[in-house]
């Protein structure tokens, strides 16, 4: 499922929060984002329509809620960027960042700590 970066900063708000009203979404949106509230009913009714979100009528209102899991889309966006920027490579992906980033001697250990798990895992 394809989510744009808009449609993910509200997917941030019901993952934090769910059974929540847009007026609340609204709310706890960023400010300096500048969004009017249709932009961001708009941004609702696009994440019904994808599916990513539900919603029960509670009275008079409408609460939302998130039908995707925060992990499980946080895997499948990773594994989509990967497969499209560096072709399914992960030692292109870490060679890239390590190259651009000037890693830290922490972050080098991070790394190793992390390689003899997976070996260890196998």
């Amino acid at each position: 499922m394809k989510i744009s970066d808009s449609e993910k900063k509200v997917m941030d708000v019901l993952w934090q929060s769910p059974s929540i009203t847009a007026k609340a979404i609204i709310r706890q949106l960023d400010p300096n984002l500048g969004w009017q509230d249709r932009t961001v009913k708009t941004l609702i009714n696009r994440l019904l329509k994808k599916n990513a979100i539900g919603f029960k009528k509670k009275g008079r209102e409408y609460l939302y809620f998130s039908k995707i899991d925060k992990e499980d889309y946080i895997k499948s966006a990773s594994d989509n960027f990967l497969q499209r920027v560096f072709n399914g490579s992960v030692s292109s992906l870490v060679s890239t960042f390590a190259k651009k980033e000037k890693l830290s001697k922490a972050d080098i250990e991070s790394l190793k700590t992390l390689i003899k798990e997976i070996e260890k895992d196998g």
